[in-house]
């Protein structure tokens, strides 16, 4: 039986480990403004995106350094999570007070320095990718795992997302866009880990295909699960404030469907990302029970 508990704290600690190593130290004239962004992305978290980007890279291959040419986009993707959380949480979005049980951004440090620390930690993960000091892939596998990463996290990815979803605040929307809404807000950023890591790890085309269409499930189920949680887990089980999306009128399956249904959608939704693996070999188990693990999780 895999121990996947073991396993997601093993890789956090891998991944904070390389995040601790890469930030830029709090000193000097900017020590202030590092201090805002390095608030937000070691506060906590699980690093589902980074540990996801490892796991595929791992899917198809086994060299003995293959984290190490992974750890840098792991840490772009976790640096562009946070950005999108410490925005995500201002007055003018979601105006939220707590994220991972603790004070967010904009309330410990001031609405404008958290609006500047999210700009930093997006400008500074394509620093990551882009930049010859850091060891990783060679350049043609960084440029492509850099257009991933721009294309999941910008108008037509996250971003435009986060757009549609303020947009439809307190209205009546097809099921059509709900879906749209949480393949950009939630999925894009998902997939593009599994993308990333299995680009760096020298997948083939019909492996790309797979892990692609493993992230996509799975970021549909994680999505799923996160309206789930915000209807039945409390403000201390999430680390932010629970009953958040009904009381913004946000679009969310369980609006759509309620909870039974959704729950299924989600189990459904995670029984596709196992199957797309089915070609792949053990290697592929963290993913396996990582779909699995997504839809149980209870914060």
């Amino acid at each position: 039986m895999f121990e996947i508990k073991k396993y997601l704290q093993e890789q956090r600690l891998l991944v904070e480990e390389a995040l601790r190593r890469h930030m830029l130290a709090a000193a000097g004239d900017f020590a202030a403004h590092i201090e805002t962004m390095s608030y937000s992305l070691f506060v906590g978290g699980k690093r589902v995106r980074p540990i996801l980007c490892l796991a595929a890279g791992r899917c198809v291959n086994t060299a003995p350094d293959i984290d190490e040419q992974l750890l840098p986009a792991a840490c772009a993707l976790e640096c562009i999570h946070t950005y999108s959380l410490i925005h995500d949480d201002l007055p003018a979005m979601d105006n939220d007070d707590l994220r991972r049980g603790q004070p967010t951004c904009h309330k410990k440090f001031g609405e404008a320095e958290a609006i500047l620390a999210g700009d930093s930690l997006l400008t500074y993960a394509f620093e990551l990718l882009a930049s010859e000091q850091f060891f990783g892939p060679a350049p043609a596998t960084r440029l492509r795992q850099i257009a991933i990463l721009a294309k999941a996290a910008g108008p037509l990815g996250m971003v435009g997302g986060q757009f549609l979803d303020i947009a439809s605040e307190k209205k009546q929307i097809p099921f059509e866009l709900l879906q749209t809404i949480h393949r950009s807000k939630t999925g894009a950023l998902l997939t593009a880990a599994v993308q990333m890591g299995a680009v760096g790890g020298g997948a083939d085309e019909a492996q790309l295909q797979a892990l692609m269409e493993y992230g996509q499930a799975v970021g549909l189920a994680f999505q799923i699960a996160d309206d789930l949680l915000d209807v039945t887990a409390s403000t201390v089980q999430l680390g932010k404030t629970a009953g958040h999306d009904a009381e913004q009128g946000k679009a969310t399956y369980p609006a759509f469907f309620g909870i039974e249904k959704s729950r299924a959608l989600a189990d459904e939704a995670a029984e596709r990302a196992v199957a797309a693996l089915s070609n792949f070999d053990q290697r592929a188990e963290p993913l396996r029970a990582l779909a699995q693990y997504i839809v149980s999780r209870t914060h």
